[in-house]
Protein backbone atom coordinates (compact mmCIF):
# COMPACT_ATOMS: atom_id res chain seq x y z
CA UNK A 1 0.00 0.00 0.00
CA UNK A 2 1.29 3.43 -0.65
CA UNK A 3 1.42 5.52 2.16
CA UNK A 4 2.39 9.51 2.36
CA UNK A 5 6.30 9.88 3.56
CA UNK A 6 7.17 13.25 5.29
CA UNK A 7 10.35 14.62 4.85
CA UNK A 8 10.39 15.79 7.58
CA UNK A 9 9.22 17.33 11.03
CA UNK A 10 12.24 16.27 12.60
CA UNK A 11 15.10 18.02 10.47
CA UNK A 12 15.57 20.30 7.72
CA UNK A 13 16.14 17.71 4.72
CA UNK A 14 15.62 19.96 2.04
CA UNK A 15 17.79 22.69 3.01
CA UNK A 16 20.89 20.66 4.09
CA UNK A 17 20.30 16.83 3.06
CA UNK A 18 19.25 16.91 -0.34
CA UNK A 19 21.75 14.76 -1.82
CA UNK A 20 21.44 12.13 0.70
CA UNK A 21 17.41 11.81 0.35
CA UNK A 22 17.87 11.67 -3.72
CA UNK A 23 20.50 8.99 -3.12
CA UNK A 24 17.65 7.50 -0.71
CA UNK A 25 15.01 7.69 -4.02
CA UNK A 26 18.06 6.26 -6.21
CA UNK A 27 18.30 3.18 -3.90
CA UNK A 28 14.56 2.90 -3.31
CA UNK A 29 14.29 3.08 0.52
CA UNK A 30 14.96 5.16 3.71
CA UNK A 31 16.07 3.54 7.13
CA UNK A 32 14.31 4.85 9.80
CA UNK A 33 15.01 5.16 13.65
CA UNK A 34 12.06 5.53 15.75
CA UNK A 35 12.98 8.32 18.06
CA UNK A 36 10.54 6.85 20.83
CA UNK A 37 10.79 3.59 21.19
CA UNK A 38 14.23 2.68 19.14
CA UNK A 39 12.55 0.24 16.93
CA UNK A 40 14.56 0.40 13.17
CA UNK A 41 12.58 0.08 10.00
CA UNK A 42 12.92 0.37 6.22
CA UNK A 43 10.27 3.16 4.56
CA UNK A 44 10.36 2.28 0.85
CA UNK A 45 10.88 5.43 -1.52
CA UNK A 46 10.24 3.89 -4.67
CA UNK A 47 7.18 5.82 -6.84
CA UNK A 48 4.81 3.06 -6.65
CA UNK A 49 5.23 2.85 -3.25
CA UNK A 50 4.67 6.40 -2.19
CA UNK A 51 1.52 8.17 -2.49
CA UNK A 52 2.74 11.61 -1.11
CA UNK A 53 5.89 13.48 -0.29
CA UNK A 54 5.44 16.30 2.21
CA UNK A 55 8.51 18.30 2.50
CA UNK A 56 8.86 20.68 5.48
CA UNK A 57 11.73 23.22 5.11
CA UNK A 58 12.96 26.81 5.98
CA UNK A 59 15.00 27.20 2.78
CA UNK A 60 14.16 24.93 -0.31
CA UNK A 61 16.77 26.67 -2.16
CA UNK A 62 19.27 24.05 -2.01
CA UNK A 63 16.61 21.24 -3.24
CA UNK A 64 15.27 23.26 -6.24
CA UNK A 65 16.95 21.29 -8.56
CA UNK A 66 15.84 17.87 -6.65
CA UNK A 67 12.38 18.81 -6.91
CA UNK A 68 12.54 18.86 -10.82
CA UNK A 69 14.14 15.14 -11.18
CA UNK A 70 11.50 14.40 -8.60
CA UNK A 71 8.50 15.87 -10.99
CA UNK A 72 9.85 14.00 -14.07
CA UNK A 73 9.86 10.45 -11.88
CA UNK A 74 6.42 10.84 -11.16
CA UNK A 75 6.43 11.93 -7.27
CA UNK A 76 3.72 13.39 -6.27
CA UNK A 77 4.56 16.57 -3.27
CA UNK A 78 3.75 19.96 -1.75
CA UNK A 79 5.19 21.35 0.63
CA UNK A 80 5.42 22.87 4.54
CA UNK A 81 7.52 26.53 4.05
CA UNK A 82 8.55 28.26 7.30
CA UNK A 83 9.13 31.84 6.62
CA UNK A 84 8.18 33.58 10.31
CA UNK A 85 9.56 37.01 10.34
CA UNK A 86 11.56 36.40 13.75
CA UNK A 87 14.28 38.63 14.82
CA UNK A 88 17.10 37.10 13.97
CA UNK A 89 18.32 36.10 17.99
CA UNK A 90 15.51 33.52 17.35
CA UNK A 91 16.70 31.98 13.99
CA UNK A 92 20.46 32.81 13.71
CA UNK A 93 21.36 30.81 10.59
CA UNK A 94 18.13 31.12 8.74
CA UNK A 95 18.58 33.16 5.47
CA UNK A 96 15.14 34.97 5.01
CA UNK A 97 15.27 36.37 1.86
CA UNK A 98 16.50 33.46 0.09
CA UNK A 99 13.99 31.35 1.72
CA UNK A 100 11.34 33.70 0.91
CA UNK A 101 12.66 33.77 -2.93
CA UNK A 102 11.80 30.31 -3.20
CA UNK A 103 8.49 30.33 -1.55
CA UNK A 104 7.42 32.53 -4.18
CA UNK A 105 9.19 30.07 -7.01
CA UNK A 106 7.73 27.08 -5.63
CA UNK A 107 4.49 28.89 -6.26
CA UNK A 108 4.89 29.98 -9.01
CA UNK A 109 6.70 26.43 -10.62
CA UNK A 110 3.90 24.38 -9.07
CA UNK A 111 0.73 26.37 -7.51
CA UNK A 112 -0.23 28.38 -4.78
CA UNK A 113 -2.42 25.61 -3.67
CA UNK A 114 1.00 23.23 -3.35
CA UNK A 115 2.49 25.98 -0.48
CA UNK A 116 1.41 25.93 3.38
CA UNK A 117 3.21 28.62 4.72
CA UNK A 118 4.50 28.40 7.89
CA UNK A 119 4.22 31.42 10.10
CA UNK A 120 5.37 29.61 12.86
CA UNK A 121 6.26 29.20 16.06
CA UNK A 122 5.11 32.91 17.14
CA UNK A 123 7.29 34.06 20.41
CA UNK A 124 5.94 36.80 22.28
CA UNK A 125 9.18 38.03 23.80
CA UNK A 126 10.89 41.76 24.95
CA UNK A 127 11.49 42.09 21.11
CA UNK A 128 8.85 40.82 19.45
CA UNK A 129 5.54 42.10 21.22
CA UNK A 130 1.99 41.94 19.74
CA UNK A 131 2.68 45.21 17.93
CA UNK A 132 5.97 43.49 16.29
CA UNK A 133 4.18 40.59 15.33
CA UNK A 134 0.65 42.67 13.50
CA UNK A 135 3.28 44.60 12.00
CA UNK A 136 5.52 41.58 10.45
CA UNK A 137 2.85 39.53 9.75
CA UNK A 138 1.32 42.63 7.65
CA UNK A 139 4.66 42.63 5.83
CA UNK A 140 4.82 39.00 4.97
CA UNK A 141 0.97 38.65 3.92
CA UNK A 142 1.07 41.85 1.37
CA UNK A 143 4.27 40.48 -0.21
CA UNK A 144 2.91 36.55 -0.67
CA UNK A 145 -0.67 37.46 -1.62
CA UNK A 146 -1.90 35.35 -4.37
CA UNK A 147 1.52 33.24 -4.04
CA UNK A 148 -0.40 31.38 -0.89
CA UNK A 149 -3.86 30.46 0.32
CA UNK A 150 -2.84 29.00 3.51
CA UNK A 151 -1.02 30.31 6.85
CA UNK A 152 -0.52 27.72 9.63
CA UNK A 153 0.67 28.90 12.71
CA UNK A 154 1.29 28.50 16.63
CA UNK A 155 2.29 29.64 19.76
CA UNK A 156 6.32 28.65 20.61
CA UNK A 157 5.81 25.09 22.89
CA UNK A 158 7.67 25.72 26.19
CA UNK A 159 9.33 22.12 26.00
CA UNK A 160 12.26 21.71 28.76
CA UNK A 161 14.90 22.16 26.31
CA UNK A 162 13.25 25.08 24.64
CA UNK A 163 13.26 26.43 28.00
CA UNK A 164 16.96 26.23 28.86
CA UNK A 165 17.42 27.93 25.35
CA UNK A 166 15.21 30.91 26.20
CA UNK A 167 17.56 31.31 29.56
CA UNK A 168 20.84 30.78 27.71
CA UNK A 169 19.38 33.50 25.16
CA UNK A 170 18.34 35.57 27.65
CA UNK A 171 21.74 35.51 29.73
CA UNK A 172 23.66 35.89 26.75
CA UNK A 173 21.69 38.87 24.41
CA UNK A 174 19.30 40.22 27.19
CA UNK A 175 16.19 38.60 25.35
CA UNK A 176 13.30 37.87 27.85
CA UNK A 177 10.63 35.28 26.46
CA UNK A 178 7.38 35.37 28.09
CA UNK A 179 4.45 33.03 28.23
CA UNK A 180 1.05 34.79 27.59
CA UNK A 181 -1.75 34.11 28.51
CA UNK A 182 -4.15 32.24 26.87
CA UNK A 183 -7.00 35.52 26.38
CA UNK A 184 -3.51 37.27 25.25
CA UNK A 185 -3.07 34.54 22.35
CA UNK A 186 -6.58 34.06 21.19
CA UNK A 187 -6.48 37.89 20.77
CA UNK A 188 -3.20 37.92 18.78
CA UNK A 189 -4.09 35.04 16.72
CA UNK A 190 -7.47 36.61 15.48
CA UNK A 191 -5.39 39.45 14.68
CA UNK A 192 -3.49 37.87 12.52
CA UNK A 193 -6.11 36.10 11.17
CA UNK A 194 -8.15 39.69 10.13
CA UNK A 195 -4.48 41.11 8.25
CA UNK A 196 -4.95 37.38 6.45
CA UNK A 197 -8.15 37.45 5.35
CA UNK A 198 -7.49 40.97 3.93
CA UNK A 199 -4.45 39.41 1.57
CA UNK A 200 -6.61 36.16 0.79
CA UNK A 201 -4.95 34.14 2.97
CA UNK A 202 -6.78 31.51 5.24
CA UNK A 203 -5.31 30.75 8.33
CA UNK A 204 -4.52 27.33 10.38
CA UNK A 205 -4.04 26.81 13.98
CA UNK A 206 -1.29 23.99 14.28
CA UNK A 207 -1.58 22.05 17.81
CA UNK A 208 -4.13 24.84 19.09
CA UNK A 209 -7.87 24.16 19.07
CA UNK A 210 -8.80 26.51 21.33
CA UNK A 211 -7.63 29.02 18.67
CA UNK A 212 -10.20 27.50 16.18
CA UNK A 213 -13.21 29.62 15.69
CA UNK A 214 -14.38 32.30 13.48
CA UNK A 215 -11.71 33.16 10.85
CA UNK A 216 -9.18 30.08 12.08
CA UNK A 217 -9.52 26.38 11.29
CA UNK A 218 -7.58 23.89 12.30
CA UNK A 219 -4.66 22.84 11.03
CA UNK A 220 -3.23 20.08 9.21
CA UNK A 221 -0.16 20.00 8.42
CA UNK A 222 0.42 16.64 6.73
CA UNK A 223 -3.38 16.75 4.94
CA UNK A 224 -4.85 13.86 2.54
CA UNK A 225 -7.72 16.12 1.88
CA UNK A 226 -5.47 18.52 0.09
CA UNK A 227 -3.45 15.71 -1.78
CA UNK A 228 -6.54 14.76 -3.39
CA UNK A 229 -7.70 18.12 -4.48
CA UNK A 230 -4.07 18.76 -5.69
CA UNK A 231 -3.91 15.34 -7.26
CA UNK A 232 -6.99 13.36 -7.47
CA UNK A 233 -8.43 10.41 -5.66
CA UNK A 234 -6.48 8.33 -4.21
CA UNK A 235 -6.11 4.71 -4.00
CA UNK A 236 -4.84 4.96 -0.09
CA UNK A 237 -7.40 5.27 2.56
CA UNK A 238 -6.20 8.35 4.58
CA UNK A 239 -7.02 8.43 7.87
CA UNK A 240 -5.91 10.63 10.45
CA UNK A 241 -3.04 10.28 13.36
CA UNK A 242 -1.47 12.91 14.97
CA UNK A 243 1.35 12.74 16.31
CA UNK A 244 0.86 15.20 19.47
CA UNK A 245 -1.92 16.42 21.35
CA UNK A 246 -4.38 18.49 18.99
CA UNK A 247 -2.52 17.16 15.99
CA UNK A 248 -4.87 17.11 13.01
CA UNK A 249 -2.21 15.45 10.45
CA UNK A 250 -2.81 12.41 7.97
CA UNK A 251 -1.39 9.69 8.98
CA UNK A 252 2.27 9.29 7.35
CA UNK A 253 5.81 7.92 7.62
CA UNK A 254 8.24 10.50 8.89
CA UNK A 255 11.95 10.00 8.06
CA UNK A 256 14.08 12.54 9.86
CA UNK A 257 16.09 12.15 12.61
CA UNK A 258 16.37 14.08 15.63
CA UNK A 259 19.51 15.93 16.30
CA UNK A 260 20.74 16.75 13.15
CA UNK A 261 19.60 20.55 11.83
CA UNK A 262 22.33 22.86 12.59
CA UNK A 263 19.51 25.89 11.62
CA UNK A 264 20.53 26.61 15.32
CA UNK A 265 16.67 27.69 16.18
CA UNK A 266 16.68 29.02 19.92
CA UNK A 267 12.72 27.63 19.93
CA UNK A 268 13.59 23.83 18.55
CA UNK A 269 12.00 21.01 19.95
CA UNK A 270 14.05 18.34 17.56
CA UNK A 271 17.58 19.25 18.83
CA UNK A 272 19.17 18.49 22.40
CA UNK A 273 21.22 21.95 21.74
CA UNK A 274 22.94 23.69 18.54
CA UNK A 275 26.49 22.53 19.58
CA UNK A 276 25.33 18.57 18.99
CA UNK A 277 22.87 19.11 15.54
CA UNK A 278 26.17 21.24 14.20
CA UNK A 279 28.50 17.93 15.23
CA UNK A 280 25.81 15.97 13.58
CA UNK A 281 25.78 17.64 10.72
CA UNK A 282 29.36 17.99 10.38
CA UNK A 283 29.72 14.21 10.71
CA UNK A 284 26.88 12.85 8.17
CA UNK A 285 27.85 10.49 5.94
CA UNK A 286 25.59 10.82 2.53
CA UNK A 287 26.03 7.49 1.65
CA UNK A 288 24.25 5.93 5.21
CA UNK A 289 20.73 4.59 4.66
CA UNK A 290 19.78 6.06 8.11
CA UNK A 291 19.64 10.08 8.32
CA UNK A 292 22.24 10.47 11.13
CA UNK A 293 24.35 7.38 11.39
CA UNK A 294 27.52 6.05 9.96
CA UNK A 295 27.51 3.65 6.89
CA UNK A 296 28.85 1.40 8.83
CA UNK A 297 26.16 1.35 11.68
CA UNK A 298 23.60 1.41 8.63
CA UNK A 299 24.64 -1.56 7.09
CA UNK A 300 24.50 -3.35 9.61
CA UNK A 301 21.44 -3.05 10.51
CA UNK A 302 20.21 -3.49 7.35
CA UNK A 303 21.26 -7.04 8.02
CA UNK A 304 19.33 -7.67 10.51
CA UNK A 305 16.39 -6.31 9.12
CA UNK A 306 16.77 -8.08 6.05
CA UNK A 307 17.34 -11.42 7.97
CA UNK A 308 14.87 -11.11 10.65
Amino acid sequence: MRRIVSVSRRTDIPAFYGEWFMRRVREGFVGVVNPFGGQRYRVPLRRDDVDCLVFWSKDFTPFVAHLETLDRLGYRFYFNCTVTALPSVFESDVDRHAALRTLKHLAGRYSPGHINWRFDPIIRSSISDEAFYVRAFESLASELEGLVERCYFSFVAFYGKVRRNFRDLERAQGVQVAEPSEPVRIELANRLAEVAARHGIAMYSCCGDYLVGGRIQKAHCIDGVLIERLFGPSETPYKDKGTRPQCGCTESADIGTYNTCPHGCAYCYANANKLTARQSFDQHDPSSAFLGYSKAQSDAWLVDLTCG
